[in-house]
């Protein structure tokens, strides 16, 4: 794809995106203590897998605090939009099939990938189409620890 067919801002317009395509994602992200102690505090999620070393040292199987989930779910997503879809989303319609299999921890770097699993022309907007996107984030040793389906509200190139 070149940068000239692409949006201004990078991203890919529904005509763009190929069913079966697998893309790998340039951007990866090392997790910190400071992203699940305020991701969980600006969320006010007081659940001590994330907030508490000493819990987790003392009550539970891991050992050390679990980055929370939700947090990892929108970096993973994050990390898919410069190459994906910046300034080419009108929406986004909704997340099914999240999984955690693994767990991630403090100090853990992520990487993604996006595949394209469908598309469809909009029935109400002729400008715009859905295409359906499966991410999945994996830790530094190639464990899957996060995926979801994800269905998007596309720009279309000319409408």
């Amino acid at each position: 794809m070149s940068d000239e067919s692409r949006h201004p801002r990078g991203g890919l317009y529904f005509e763009d995106f190929v069913v079966g395509t697998t893309i790998r994602h340039r951007l990866t992200r090392t997790v910190t203590q400071m992203d699940n102690m305020l991701f969980s505090n600006m969320t006010l999620n007081p659940q001590p897998l994330h907030i508490d070393a000493h819990f987790c040292a003392t009550e539970t199987e891991w050992g050390k605090p679990l980055m929370n989930s939700l947090f990892t779910l929108g970096l993973l997503i994050g990390i898919s939009v410069n190459d994906t879809t910046v300034g080419t989303t009108i929406a986004n319609l909704g997340m099914t099939d999240v999984k955690f299999p693994a767990p991630l921890f403090e100090g853990d770097t992520i990487n993604a990938t996006t595949e394209i699993v469908a598309k469809r022309e909009s029935k109400s907007r002729a400008d715009a189409g859905i295409v359906d996107f499966i991410h999945r984030a994996y830790k530094q040793d190639g464990t899957l620890v996060a995926e979801c389906r994800r269905q998007a509200f596309m720009r279309k190139r000319n409408a």
